[in-house]
């Protein structure tokens, strides 16, 4: 298979010609994400009014939405999280028949489930670290299956919030029952230890794999959003082949789970076999000044005015 590298046309690297619309921007959100997506919000109104687009930014939670009765002739969504990544307003636009950016309901729904969307992409033969589900149901046992150590983590969350590296199995129980007790489910994997990589998927094509090295245990939500000194790196000291099949995996990941115009893919690489395991699909990635998908957009020379249109007019074309 071809490599799957996003290499833009002398056409999209060029300033993109922008029929003016009426954009609503919708941040905020009821979740633990909800000061990121005040940042993505911002940013990208931003970028969207110079583009020349006419720009509402408004701020949404779910006893209110009052911001979708505004005319408008696009929705970009930048939710992260629950109710904004979930389907939840997704399923809301789709009602009131008002384009959006990203995937559709079913599988912004799908993704966010990261216990269902693993399921989904073991159907589809995109390897994924070994699982558990918890709920208060089923708690775990004495004999913990993967055994430690394992990643602890809300079966429906984002950024790594309530997220932690279990390394026995009585921090392990604790981690579940602390995580059952706030969320209702946990999911435990087993932990993959090596090169934790990201790669943005735009349109049809893969977009540079991102390196994430950080100081901390692991790329947590710290890492992500406080810290200056956590390293985005692309020019990796990993075999071209293996990176190509990270591409081809993540490109594999982003159609399993049916997703459209872009996402991120996460993806932890075992650092003795080199095999690399799909962790789960982001359908609406962050656009703040340490997001990973414009870093990678910036790469092959797409500005983020021009990632934000391209977006756009993706979103236009799959909807």
């Amino acid at each position: 298979m071809p490599a799957v590298e996003a290499t833009p046309s002398r056409a999209e690297r060029a300033e993109p010609r922008v029929v003016p619309l009426d954009v609503t921007v919708l941040a905020g959100g009821p979740g633990a994400e909800r000061d990121v997506s005040i940042q993505s919000g911002q940013a990208v109104a931003v970028a969207l009014t110079g583009l020349g687009h006419r720009v509402s930014l408004c701020d949404i939670v779910p006893t209110d939405l009052s911001p979708l009765d505004r005319p408008a002739d696009f929705v970009f969504i930048a939710l992260h999280g629950e109710f904004g990544e979930d389907g939840t307003v997704q399923a809301e636009l789709d009602a009131r028949r008002i384009p959006y950016c990203g995937s559709g309901a079913a599988a912004s729904r799908l993704a966010m489930d990261k216990a269902a969307s693993k399921r989904r992409l073991e159907r589809a033969d995109v390897p994924t670290p070994p699982y558990a589900v918890f709920d208060r149901t089923n708690r775990p046992t004495p004999c913990l299956e993967p055994g430690p150590p394992v990643v602890v983590k809300p079966v429906a969350s984002g950024s790594s919030v309530d997220t932690c590296i279990a390394r026995d199995r009585d921090h392990a129980r604790r981690a579940i029952g602390a995580v059952v007790d706030k969320y209702g489910a946990a999911l435990m994997e087993r932990y993959v230890s090596g090169p934790e990589l990201t790669v943005g998927i735009l349109g049809d094509r893969a977009l540079p794999v991102c390196e994430i090295r950080t100081k901390r245990e692991f790329y947590d939500y710290q890492a992500k959003y406080l810290d200056d000194d956590t390293q985005y790196l692309f020019d990796l000291e990993l075999p071209p082949a293996l990176l190509t099949h990270v591409q081809q995996l993540g490109l594999a990941a982003h159609r399993a789970l049916g997703c459209r115009a872009f996402s991120r893919v996460d993806v932890m690489v075992d650092a003795k076999t080199l095999r690399p395991y799909v962790l789960e699909v982001n359908t609406i990635p962050g656009f703040t000044s340490h997001s990973l998908l414009p870093k990678a957009a910036q790469r092959v020379g797409i500005s983020f005015e021009q990632l934000v249109q391209r977006i756009i007019e993706l979103s236009m074309a799959e909807g």
